[in-house]
């Protein structure tokens, strides 16, 4: 009656290992360390980036405990603080001896202490918010409007393109907010427009009607255009803002979208506001310009004359002289869309660019004039050019044109990323700010670790005296519950909040609620004169449907904060939905396979140690 296959008790094995497993990175506490990320998305991070971090730490005599390359950073931890310091000026000294103008920035960090086999088996600690860590919090409102107001400006240019393209005859152009009117003086070349919008236009609708003695043809984005429209700006934006912040060097930036048109950026470790805030205002911008291929032009390629007169001088990544002409071509306020992809002749990576109808004319007039020469795209951040490349014109160029040459997959995929998340798809308004310092965070996980630890001694005492042993079963299902919560949160890679930490507390008492209704529903078995083992069987069977309708139902709620709720009532929402699910399979899975193991095979069972049992009757016979 009360006892469990053996497969059943493997699940409670194996829960417990991977549960342990996932929780150990989080007791292993952090390490001072510096991460070295690049300021400029073209600079990579690599190996040999790797290497001048290592020499610098052996010139300056710092042994440093880890250093490795982690993803497009490097960072070196150290064993206390005043190591820290030092090699971070060593490494400053070596990479970036002029801040201001520097390709590399360095910054203090935190890294986890976990050893190597549980990183190799993907074990992570969980991230700590800003509450515990410190930091900036900003939340950002993007203006949807100016994103489908600056399409549509996209469109009427287009449209006008076209139009002269297929020489259909019109009384103008013009946009009224996000409409776009057009004016015919006939019938025909009314239809010839609508045929044309129709099979190149997808993403407007029309309407017509007369006016005076011709007819007005208004435009407007189509829904699902608009929306998507919106998705993109949005999702740009966040890009945009991923390459600014890593300048910052921020160990584990925060970038979410909150609802449709709002941005969460979260910067642990960071207080300098003003220094975010120039980051998240950053424009980082994209000109074309001819490339001085002259005698003169050459000699100062080489350092070896003066630079022409009208023209300057930049440089390549690889540190090779480019001498462009200072008259500017093009704009990235021009560019529309950018894609990495493979030339269809030699199969070598390339980007296919998208301009607009005002880029497309200017690019079509200077193409044709300047055939086998060179064009160098520039990309100009904190007033710092940079020759991305600088391709040969093949041939006459129009509104969509590549850029080929020597250069990787990734580069391409890179290159195209930088040219499409350069500047910002639309205006953004911080509506929020809140600045928290380190001691007060230090401090939050102080006071968080004692209200849970405390809860949990508490409680655990309260069950023992008045369950007795079943007391204690329920304490060893609230502590694999603890236990579960915590692992999926380091699963998962949850950010954990004060808020968080404060739902983990909530979780305990709401956890034992469960072992506190089976305890009761088996105390009133025996009161009613059944014998223990089916006191057992009955008292979890009669429990689980009241626990499963409890826990749903605050499941909903928890699901609806975290639907619906922003910053702190997230972070919350987040450990209080897992800490139900992880709390019906320790209250009654877990608890029950302890009591079947105690008490399941013992065939004549007197009695079960579960308290006082009080029995409506006179003798007041107490069973223990």
């Amino acid at each position: 009656m009360n006892r469990y296959p053996v497969w059943k008790y493997a699940i409670m094995l194996v829960a417990l290992l991977v549960a342990a497993l996932y929780t150990l990175p989080n007791l292993f506490g952090e390490a001072p360390a510096v991460q070295v990320s690049s300021t400029r998305s073209s600079v990579k991070i690599d190996t040999t980036t790797l290497a001048r971090v290592e020499q610098a730490l052996k010139d300056a005599g710092i042994t440093a405990d880890a250093v490795a390359l982690d993803g497009v950073s490097i960072r070196a931890r150290f064993g206390n603080t005043d190591t820290q310091l030092k090699a971070k000026d060593a490494i400053q000294k070596a990479l970036a001896p002029d801040p201001a103008n520097s390709a590399y920035v360095v910054a203090l960090n935190l890294l986890s202490r976990s050893p190597a086999w549980l990183t190799a088996l993907h074990a992570f600690p969980m991230y700590l918010g800003l509450d515990l860590r410190g930091g900036v919090h900003f939340m950002l409102q993007v203006d949807m409007q100016a994103a489908l107001t600056k399409r549509a400006e996209s469109l009427a240019g287009d449209l006008r393109s076209s139009m002269r393209e297929k020489n259909i005859r019109h009384g103008g152009i013009t946009r009224n907010g996000q409409a776009i009117e057009v004016r015919f003086r006939d019938s025909e070349t009314l239809s010839a427009a609508k045929a044309l919008i129709q099979d190149q236009f997808p993403d407007l609708q029309t309407v017509d009607a007369p006016e005076g003695t011709g007819y007005l043809l208004t435009g407007t984005i189509k829904p699902e255009a608009a929306r998507r429209v919106q998705e993109q700006a949005l999702k740009q934006n966040m890009v945009t803002l991923h390459n600014r912040i890593n300048e910052l060097g921020v160990a584990e930036p925060v970038i979410q979208q909150q609802g449709a048109d709002r941005i969460v950026v979260q910067l642990p470790g960071v207080q300098d506001t003003a220094k975010a805030k120039d980051i998240l205002g950053r424009t980082a911008t994209l000109e074309m310009r001819l490339v001085e291929d002259g005698a003169e032009a050459r000699a100062a390629e080489n350092n070896t004359g003066p630079v022409p007169f009208g023209a300057e001088r930049f440089y390549e990544r690889n540190g090779q002289a480019v001498i462009v002409k200072k008259q500017v071509i093009l704009t990235g306020e021009n560019l529309t869309d950018a894609q990495p992809g493979f030339d269809s002749q030699n199969q070598q990576p390339k980007v296919d660019l998208t301009v607009d109808a005002k880029g497309g004319r200017i690019m079509r007039d200077t193409s044709r004039e300047n055939i086998k020469k060179r064009m160098a795209i520039l990309l100009f951040e904190k007033g710092k050019g940079e020759v991305l490349t600088a391709p040969v014109i093949q041939s006459e160029l129009g509104n969509r044109f590549q850029i080929s040459g020597s250069m990787s997959v990734s580069e391409a995929n890179d290159l195209a990323l930088l040219l499409r998340a350069g500047s910002l798809a639309a205006p953004m308004e911080i509506i929020e700010e809140r600045t928290i310092g380190p001691t007060l965070g230090a401090d939050n996980i102080s006071k968080g670790f004692h209200s849970v630890s405390w809860g949990f001694l508490v409680i655990v005492a309260f069950m023992a005296s008045y369950y007795m042993l079943f007391g204690l079963f329920s304490g060893l299902a609230l502590a694999v519950n603890l236990l579960m919560l915590v692992a999926v949160l380091s699963m998962l890679q949850a950010t954990l909040t004060l808020p968080g930490m404060a739902a983990m507390a909530l979780a305990l008492g709401m956890a034992i609620d469960s072992n506190v209704l089976i305890n009761e529903r088996i105390r009133e078995e025996l009161r009613n004169g059944a014998s223990a083992q089916a006191a057992i069987s009955t008292g979890y069977d009669r429990a689980w449907a009241t626990i499963l309708d409890s826990n749903i139902t605050t499941l909903i709620a928890g699901l609806a904060l975290l639907a619906f709720g922003s910053g702190p009532v997230r972070g919350f929402a987040v450990v209080h939905v897992i800490g139900i699910l992880t709390s019906m399979f320790s209250a009654v899975f877990f608890s029950r396979g302890l009591v079947n193991l105690w008490y399941g095979r013992q065939k004549k069972l007197k009695s079960v140690s579960i308290g006082t049992v009080w029995r409506p009757v006179t003798t007041g016979t107490v069973t223990k």
